[in-house]
Order: C-alpha cells, then sequence, then structure tokens
C-alpha cells in the first residue's frame, strides 16, 4: 500500500497524507461496492500478503470467471 500511496504522492504532486486519505477512500469505496470474496482478496494485496501468481489469484478472486478470458 506504501508503493501506491507513494506513487500517487509523486505523480500528482500532493503530500503523502493526501494520498493515504485519497487511497484509503478509494480502497473503502471498492470493498463495499465488491461481492465479499474479492473484496477479501483486495485486502490481501493492499497488506501485501497476496502470493503467488497474480493472474491465478484474479482467476480465483472472480470465481472461476477469469476463464472465460483466457
Amino acid at each position: 500500500m506504501d508503493q501506491l500511496i507513494n506513487m500517487i504522492s509523486e505523480r500528482t504532486g500532493i503530500s503523502e497524507d493526501q494520498a493515504r486519505q485519497a487511497t484509503e477512500m478509494v480502497i473503502g469505496f471498492l470493498k463495499d461496492r465488491l461481492p465479499a470474496p474479492i473484496a477479501s482478496q483486495l485486502d490481501n494485496v493492499m497488506s501485501g500478503q497476496a502470493a503467488g501468481n497474480p493472474t491465478d489469484q484474479s482467476k480465483k478472486g472472480l470465481g472461476g470467471l477469469g476463464d472465460l478470458f483466457g
């Protein structure tokens, strides 16, 4: 998450505190609107706990729907 915050801060010119607030707001928005299994995957990704192949994880998070796309 720190990498994302730093990137937002650098690219937009806003402070790291503002970038952190914006990031937390967007993540909260997404978690409120995504299905629970995907929202929990978002928590794992943002905490750096995601492991393995990101493509495989996204397919699992989409309940197998990812297989339809490749």
